[in-house]
């Protein structure tokens, strides 16, 4: 998997959709982010770090999410119980675009 539409192109169209949202979220927040992809899965840089996210068969994966302690009751319901700092958005359910533009702009001050 060399770019991030390739990454997008490989699931079904519903996913394709919840991923290009997540994406264009990304530059919507900050226009000159740089996208790449690592650990096989579409990277962002923001601030100092990067943020992730990658497809799965009943959800979505958004990582790393650490030191967000004002956005911990917002992050709870998603915090997934086998995977350190990460969040799962079920496929089933609309993806919550509010708490991750919060988690976006408060790692971009980071």
């Amino acid at each position: 998997m060399n770019s991030v539409d390739e990454y997008i192109s490989s699931f079904a169209p519903d996913i394709q959709s919840r991923l290009a949202t997540l994406r264009q979220l990304f530059f919507e927040i900050l226009p000159h982010t740089e996208e790449s992809i690592r650990y096989n899965m579409p990277a962002y840089t923001v601030g100092k770090f990067h943020l992730y996210f990658a497809a799965y068969k009943n959800h979505i994966g958004f990582y790393p999410i650490y030191g967000l302690p004002k956005l911990e009751e917002e992050i709870a319901p998603y915090k997934a119980k086998k995977t350190k700092d990460s969040l799962h958005f079920l496929h089933n359910e609309p993806l919550p675009l509010d708490l991750i533009r919060k988690i976006i702009v408060s790692k971009s001050k980071d």
